[in-house]
């Protein structure tokens, strides 16, 4: 059996099952480990089937597609792929389901992704393309129904559908006035009757609300959702800034009994995974214990992690035993295929391995550098490089803190650990990476025609003033952090003389213990330590004649180095490509030195192509045809900019404001040199 609904449907009335979904990894080694994980998962855990999920507007097609195909033909496992319509080509969805047939996989999960923009959102044509014709594609789906109803009428009962649904109601602002899911009943009655076979809802912390949701639905007059499968979506809560931003994002409440559990311990991961734990074990009881209608699911967005979700399901016994029928023909391997050769199968590995890291935006706001930066890299659990995978047979015992299992357990954020099957968790699925939304853009930042415009906005916003957020802020971290206010004078000089705009930076700090309210970071009884960087934009003319020569200059290179980048793919750094820089690490009793920050190439890389596409995403949210014509123009003439400093004890934290002081004074004007 393929379709889900099938698989369903020869359980027992009482059996309880569950999927788990996975995102495509943004390297190719990420691949192949994911390739290893989920082979892992799929033998000792043992889910119904996974879900494979698909960036809105089609941005992840491609990879979406590569690891369907992982997942149904080399894996042998029972997949489900998103699919979203709006913004969406319909030649593009027509490819993604002949391909999806092509490979085997017959089950879609039909999303409607984000909303359309044409009138805030200028939709720009692409190769040639008449308005018509991108008028005509945005129009044939506007709804999640619309794609239901297309793939019925063209593929017939071929592909099983399922649907999304929200417990708490749906929205597409970001700070919604009012959700109520009884408002979103007439769509989703529309979706179901349109030819839907499953339902699967967005995560939910707080159970009432889920239960109060389950009951309207098999309770509605218009008895369409009697006997459909409805299945909870859950995340594990792997850190706490994650659970405060993914949060947000959905629109999803969290019960202040959660909130009054995870404050005390929100610095230390491992305390909050382990609470996390008890705390969706209790909301899968809950729902247990709901009259059911059919086999009882549940659907873990795991975020391509594995130990918390694994000691989730242990925890609540969802494995199922090697003898029931969820692991015989109906179990989600339906023809596991021969071990291919290789210690990552048929998939090559092309980046280089580098310690485990994650974001700092993912560690608790107290331990995250000034401002924002989305490519450092944090870990907080282990200072191994990642092992050579062996595969789990069926009969081992499960084990969620083995070295497989565990060696990049922390969340990855857009970009962490390039090995990790979690490297570029999408925390929204959104083609638009600003924190907010077009029209709130406008209102935070305007529509800018100078360079001088834009400093004014930095000026403001390190000063405390308004705007709140910039572009390449985070969107968990509103406001700057404590630690700015220590560094503050320094960023100001760096904006107001050079116009050189910081948008990441941290102070030097020498062993401060764990617990300080402004620096402090894991288990109590701890040190902390941090060199300082800052990171910002700067003109091209400033990097090739003036500050590059300089920090390449035989007196000043020993003390720091740098990463430099621009729009055009250009790179150039002081270090190797192998080269990893521990920022901010710390010394616990009884741990290994744990590494909670770290810059190095291949995450810089990938930030470098997110942080300018958030000038085009700025500019595509103008209606000043001469703002977005500037903001592009800047998008092409500056250069993202990395400094560290490698002095951190007392007495040396200080100088690398000092070096660039020296080079903004006129002591680093040298000649131009080839590069970026």
């Amino acid at each position: 059996m393929v379709k889900i609904t099938d698989k369903i449907a020869a359980l027992p009335n009482d059996a309880s099952f569950f999927s788990l979904e996975f995102f495509p990894p943004k390297t190719q080694i990420g691949f192949s480990n994911l390739q290893d994980r989920l082979q892992r998962m799929s033998q000792i855990l043992r889910p119904l089937f996974v879900n494979v999920t698909w960036g809105a507007g089609g941005c992840t097609s491609s990879r979406s597609l590569e690891l369907a195909e992982i997942c149904q033909r080399q894996l042998g496992l029972t997949t489900c792929l998103h699919l979203t319509c709006t913004n969406m080509k319909r030649k593009v969805v027509d490819e993604a389901l002949q391909e999806a047939k092509i490979i085997g996989v017959r089950n879609i999960l039909a999303l409607r992704g984000d909303p359309p923009r044409d009138e805030e959102y200028r939709l720009d044509t692409e190769d040639g393309e008449e308005e018509e014709e991108v008028k005509e594609n945005n129009e044939k789906f506007v709804w999640a129904e619309d794609l239901v109803r297309y793939i019925r009428r063209k593929y017939g009962d071929f592909f099983c559908i399922g649907v999304a649904a929200y417990p708490e109601g749906h929205s597409d602002e970001s700070h919604p006035r009012e959700q109520n899911f009884e408002k979103d009943l007439p769509y989703l009655i529309k979706k179901v009757q349109a030819g839907a076979d499953f339902i699967v809802t967005q995560f939910f912390f707080d159970a009432n609300a889920y239960t109060r949701f389950e009951k309207a639905l098999r309770e509605h007059d218009s008895r369409v959702f009697r006997k459909i499968p409805i299945i909870p979506g859950l995340l594990p809560i792997q850190n706490y800034q994650i659970l405060k931003r993914t949060s947000k994002l959905a629109h999803c409440r969290i019960p202040p009994g959660l909130l009054e559990t995870l404050d005390p311990i929100k610095a230390d991961d491992e305390q909050v995974k382990r609470k996390g734990i008890d705390a969706i074990c209790d909301i899968i009881r809950e729902i247990q214990a709901l009259k059911s209608h059919g086999p009882r699911g549940f659907h873990f967005y795991t975020l391509n992690l594995e130990k918390v979700v694994g000691s989730i399901l242990e925890n609540c016994n969802l494995i199922p035993l090697e003898s029931s029928p969820i692991n015989g023909e109906d179990s989600a391997i339906d023809e596991l295929p021969a071990t291919t050769n290789g210690a990552h199968g048929t998939i090559q590995q092309t980046a280089k391995g580098i310690s485990q890291f994650r974001k700092p935006s993912d560690l608790p706001s107290s331990r995250r550098p000034s401002i924002t930066s989305n490519y450092l890299t944090t870990n907080h659990d282990s200072a191994s490089p990642a092992p050579n995978t062996a595969i789990a047979t069926s009969n081992q015992p499960i084990n969620t803190t083995s070295r497989e299992a565990t060696w990049d357990d922390y969340p990855n954020g857009r970009f962490g650990d390039a090995r990790s099957p979690a490297f570029g968790t999408p925390i929204s699925y959104s083609p638009c990476s600003l924190p907010c939304t077009p029209a709130q853009a406008r209102a935070l930042w305007g529509e800018p025609t100078s360079p001088s415009a834009i400093t004014a906005l930095f000026i403001s916003h390190l000063s405390g003033k308004s705007p709140p957020q910039l572009p390449w802020s985070d969107d968990s971290s509103p406001s700057l952090s404590p630690e700015t206010a220590l560094i503050r004078d320094h960023l100001l000089t760096l904006t107001t003389i050079r116009n050189w705009w910081t948008i990441a930076s941290q102070p030097a700090i020498d062993g401060l213990p764990s617990t300080d309210p402004i620096h402090g970071w894991g288990p109590p009884k701890g040190f902390v330590f941090q060199k300082p960087f800052v990171e910002f934009f700067c003109p091209a003319n400033d990097w090739h004649n003036r500050l590059k020569p300089f920090l390449k200059s035989q007196s000043i290179s020993p003390e720091v180095s740098f990463y430099a980048g621009m729009s055009s793919g250009l790179f150039e750094s002081s270090e190797s490509s192998e080269a990893v820089h521990a920022v901010t690490w710390g010394s616990f009793l009884g741990k290994e030195i744990m590494t909670a920050t770290m810059v190095e190439e291949v995450s810089f890389r990938q930030w470098c192509e997110e942080a300018f596409g958030r000038w085009e995403e700025w500019a595509r949210c103008c209606r000043d045809p001469e703002a977005r014509a500037f903001l592009r123009r800047q998008r092409e003439e500056v250069v993202l900019v990395n400094v560290i400093g490698h002095g951190y004890r007392d007495g040396e934290g200080g100088r690398l404001w000092e070096v660039l002081r020296e080079v903004m004074e006129g002591k680093g004007e040298m000649n131009s040199v080839d590069g970026v």
